[in-house]
C-alpha cells in the first residue's frame, strides 16, 4: 500500500512582530472552521478564512494536484506559541483544494490569472476578508512581500469557493 504524503500549512496563533498588532490573536483556527463548516453560531469571534495566500505558486499548483488526485493530503495546523520555536496542533485535515494564481496587488486590487490565462482583479478588501484578516491588517500582513508577474503567489482554498474560473 503505497503511504500518502502531507503537505503542512502553519498559520500563526498571533500577528507576527512586523506587524502593527504584534502579539495579539489571529484567530485563523476559529476562522477556518467558520469558513469551513459555516458554524456561524459557535466562536464568540467571528470571522472566516476560507483561503490562505502563500509564496511559489508553482511549488503549491504540484503539490495541490498531488492532493486531488489523492496522493496526498493538507494539513492545516497554528504553532501554539512562536512560530518555528513551538509544536504545531492541527486544525484541518483536507483532501480536496482549490488553487489559483496570483500575479500582483495594488492599493485596491489583486489581480488573478484565471483558467484561460486572462489576468482579472479581485478586490482586495474581499480577499482580505477570505483570508481572515481586515484589510489594513492583510496590507501589513503582505507589504514588501507581493506577487509579481515573475513571482506569483499561490491563494490555496480550504473551500469550493473561486474568484473566477
Amino acid at each position: 500500500m503505497n503511504k500518502i504524503k502531507t503537505y503542512v500549512i502553519t498559520l500563526s496563533t498571533t500577528f507576527p512582530k512586523s506587524h502593527v498588532k504584534a502579539g495579539r490573536k489571529t484567530f485563523f483556527k476559529e476562522a477556518i472552521t467558520n469558513g469551513i463548516d459555516g458554524d456561524h453560531e459557535k466562536y464568540e469571534y467571528q470571522h472566516f478564512k476560507i483561503h490562505t495566500v502563500r509564496h511559489n505558486y508553482e511549488l503549491w499548483k504540484k503539490r495541490i494536484d498531488e492532493i486531488n488526485a489523492g496522493k496526498a493530503i493538507l494539513s492545516i495546523r497554528q504553532w501554539t506559541g512562536k512560530p518555528y520555536y513551538s509544536k504545531q496542533v492541527e486544525i484541518r485535515q483536507l483532501n480536496k483544494v482549490g488553487i489559483q494564481k496570483l500575479r500582483n496587488m495594488d492599493d485596491n486590487f489583486a489581480y488573478g490569472v484565471n483558467d484561460e490565462g486572462n489576468v482579472l482583479p479581485i478586490p482586495l478588501v474581499l480577499l482580505s476578508i477570505n483570508d481572515g484578516l481586515e484589510l489594513p491588517d492583510f496590507k501589513e500582513w503582505f507589504k514588501g512581500s507581493k506577487p509579481t508577474p515573475d513571482n506569483p503567489m499561490a491563494i490555496i482554498h480550504f473551500t469550493d469557493f473561486k474568484y473566477f474560473e
